[in-house]
């Protein structure tokens, strides 16, 4: 590793010789080192250094050193400094912030951002050729096809250019020990693509006009802002966002957009690369490691301009930050409940005050928080109300299961099959949407009873008939479906109870044997590349009939759909978690908005038992303001977020004794607090997960409460005996299970 001169983002700081450091572990400290003679670091270099018996890397950080109980001598040194662009200063106070908010180590946050090793060092430059001398002269015709294919002048990679020429690499080899060429060193990689403001623009409705010009007004003024583009599905929301990234790249700028599901990013990526002519860098896991170090190292020296992410990718080091895109900002993917736990939607906003620019929130569907900072004025929110080119939305009404009962065996209503034939008929696609993955939730023996379960968790194994597995969709354990009761041996006695999509799409194609069918699901065989496939198979008219998961409620584009038929409505409101409603108001109104969005007349269907619940009336009606008027009094009058904060605290052992145990113990010690009380501790609503039981505290907070130095007063320090015990804090819980 070269050990580099970097500097200060103060250049008047005068270096140190003994600087804090902190590494990339579970660690909040910053740790003392020892700067050698003749190195120059400063806050935000990289560097290796010492760490008990191993060499990690970790970054310079701001602290002051603290005071050592060891001698300067005995310190330990900086091994070496890596050859790559320092963090900045906004990258490092947006660390500190989200390690502070979060209760979060600060380490593992730093391991966030230090999550590509490979772009510490400069890649490798490979080796190419060119032409200088004069043809050889035994000039066989490989020789020529390949000097024919250097005329313009240009080094080739010997790889390259043999290919091209359809030559072994042999011969391009001869040519350089007879003079004709000669290597040169090229750079690995392609270099990145510089997006074109003014390159492909489209013709913009007045609604979208009046938004756009509003969001470029703001990136040129600069400064931080938060802007929510609220527009009905369809109506063009990512083309008006695409001027305010036309604004920051004209400015010289730095764009990210962030989306909630990697299936999104291909089609994401054609609409960019039409209006911008070039594409972005995409930041997820689905991009290879060499991908996405290259991608690090652009964006921290500022070469990469434009990248679109997962939530992961608000963590890159930009050089210059000029705005943060967070498109379908209400979708609960954006949290992280494992590792690092965060918001990305919330943690789009700090960065974007941190760094001083503006950050812009899209969703057909507005999160209830996101909604009502925009009615108090801490957003500023454009109203886009009608879909682009006189499309209309969809016509919705309520299947009411009350009243006409499912045939026996069947999850289809008549009056869905019947829409469904006519829209095939007339040359159009139908979806059948339900938010249920495999072929059943449960299967029982009819015989003895016997259901089957999780060896892990407290929940029932769910049938994916299409593998011939039981699953458990939250440790992810799978055996077999056998087919004789493991209980009292009785053969053929298993019976599959509840729809899932699997079985949704077994009825479907029953019903209607001569459609093009597709089960879109994220549990499929083929990852992501089968999903991107299968997404672009459908936008093109290559199915009749898709039967899917939620996945297909993220904003994807299917012109020649125009019927959507929901088979269980009411499944989202079943849970005792107090965004039900919300999240089933979004979902809901945003899977039956794949519908209608090319033109022409749409219908929505929903099979539901509880046609008088608000969300169904708000959905049936049309009247999205309604639903959330209705909750935003209700979350007021219950005192939930956004007009308080909450915190989850979870305390799991390997045996449940030992978990009841140290929760009986914090239950004693809570302390007392005006603005802040505790509920629980209560088993959670699944007790045991990954082999951990587990109970749970729902702490309640005003806004104006510290309610992280509560937090940190009432648990940080406490130390339990055997069981394994562990507490997990998760500052504004999105998941209640």
């Amino acid at each position: 590793m070269a050990q580099t001169d970097l500097l200060f983002d103060s250049p008047a700081a005068p270096p140190r010789d003994v600087v804090p450091v902190v590494v990339p572990v579970a660690l909040d400290q910053a740790y003392s080192y020892r700067v050698p003679r003749g190195v120059t670091v400063r806050p935000g270099t990289i560097v290796e250094v010492p760490l008990g018996t191993r060499a990690v890397t970790g970054v310079v950080w701001d602290d002051e050193p603290g005071g050592e109980t060891v001698g300067h001598n005995r310190l330990k040194p900086i091994a070496a400094v890596h050859d790559a662009p320092p963090l900045g200063e906004t990258i490092r106070r947006f660390v500190d912030w989200v390690s502070r908010y979060y209760m979060m180590p600060r380490g593992m946050v730093l391991r966030m951002v230090l999550r590509s090793p490979e772009a510490l060092e400069p890649e490798a430059p490979i080796r190419g050729v060119r032409l200088v001398g004069a043809p050889p002269e035994r000039l066989t015709p490989a020789r020529r096809r390949v000097l024919e294919a250097l005329v313009d002048g240009l080094a080739w990679s010997r790889l390259g250019l043999a290919a091209q020429a359809g030559v072994s690499v042999s011969v391009v080899d001869g040519l350089i020990d007879c003079g004709t060429l000669e290597t040169v060193e090229l750079r690995a990689g392609r270099p990145a693509d510089i997006p074109e403001p003014d390159y492909g623009r489209l013709a913009l409705t007045d609604d979208q006009q009046a938004a756009a010009e509003d969001l470029t007004a703001t990136v040129a003024e600069g400064g931080f802002k938060v802007v929510l583009i609220d527009g009905v599905t369809g109506s063009g929301k990512t083309e008006v966002y695409f001027e305010a990234i036309a604004a920051a790249v004209k400015a010289g700028r730095q764009a990210l957009v962030l989306l909630p599901e990697i299936a999104l990013t291909a089609e994401f990526t054609d609409r960019f690369a039409a209006r911008f002519g070039a594409k972005p860098e995409e930041w997820h896991s689905d991009v290879s490691a060499k991908a996405r170090a290259r991608t690090w190292r652009g964006v921290a020296t500022g070469e990469v301009r434009c990248v679109i992410g997962a939530r992961s990718a608000l963590f890159l080091p930009f050089r210059d930050l000029g705005l943060v895109v967070v498109d379908e900002e209400h979708d609960g993917a954006y949290k992280q409940d494992e590792g690092v736990v965060y918001h990305a939607r919330d943690m789009a906003v700090v960065r974007g005050r941190l760094g001083g620019f503006p950050v812009v929130l899209a969703s057909a569907t507005p999160s209830i928080e996101s909604r009502v900072n925009a009615d108090q004025g801490r957003y500023r929110r454009l109203v886009l109300p009608a879909r682009v080119g006189g499309a209309r939305l969809p016509e919705i009404s309520a299947i009411d299961l009350r009243q006409k009962t499912l045939p026996r065996g069947r999850a289809i209503a008549p009056r869905l099959q019947t829409a469904i034939d006519e829209a095939i008929g007339r040359g159009e696609q139908a979806l059948l949407f339900l938010n249920r993955r495999g072929y059943a939730p449960l299967t029982l023996c009819r015989s003895c009873g016997h259901r089957f379960e999780c060896p892990n968790c407290s929940t029932w194994l769910v049938e994916h008939r299409f593998r011939g597995v039981l699953a458990c969709h939250h440790c992810g354990h799978t055996e077999r479906r056998p087919d004789a009761c493991p209980s009292c041996g009785d053969v053929d006695s298993l019976t599959a109870c509840g729809p899932g999509v699997e079985r949704v799409a077994e009825e479907a194609a029953t019903l209607f044997p001569e459609a093009r069918r597709l089960v879109l699901s994220s549990d499929m065989p083929g990852g992501t590349k089968r999903l991107k496939d299968e997404l672009g198979a459908i936008a093109k008219g290559e199915f009749d009939l898709v039967i899917g998961t939620q996945l297909v409620a993220k904003g994807h584009n299917f012109p020649k759909m125009t019927v959507v038929g929901v088979v269980d409505a009411d499944l989202g409101l079943a849970h005792g978690d107090p965004r039900a409603a919300e999240k089933t108001f979004q979902l809901l109104q945003q899977v039956t908005g794949r519908a209608g969005r090319a033109g022409g007349d749409a219908r929505g269907f929903l099979q539901t038992h509880a046609p008088d619940h608000p969300v169904m009336k708000a959905i049936i009606a049309g009247d999205r303001e309604r639903f959330y008027a209705a909750e935003i009094d209700e979350r007021r009058r219950a005192f939930m977020p956004p007009f308080s904060r909450l915190a989850a605290v979870i305390v799991s052992a390997d045996e449940r004794d030992p978990a009841l145990a140290a929760a009986r113990d914090l239950a004693g010690a809570i302390p007392p607090a005006d603005a802040i009380r505790v509920l629980g501790p209560a088993e959670a609503p699944i007790a045991v997960m990954r082999g951990r039981h587990r109970l749970r505290f729902l702490v309640i907070a005003s806004r104006q409460a510290d309610l992280q130095g509560y937090l940190a007063s009432w648990l940080l320090g406490r130390r339990w005996g055997k069981g394994g015990v562990k507490i997990q804090i998760d500052i504004d819980p999105q998941s209640f299970l």
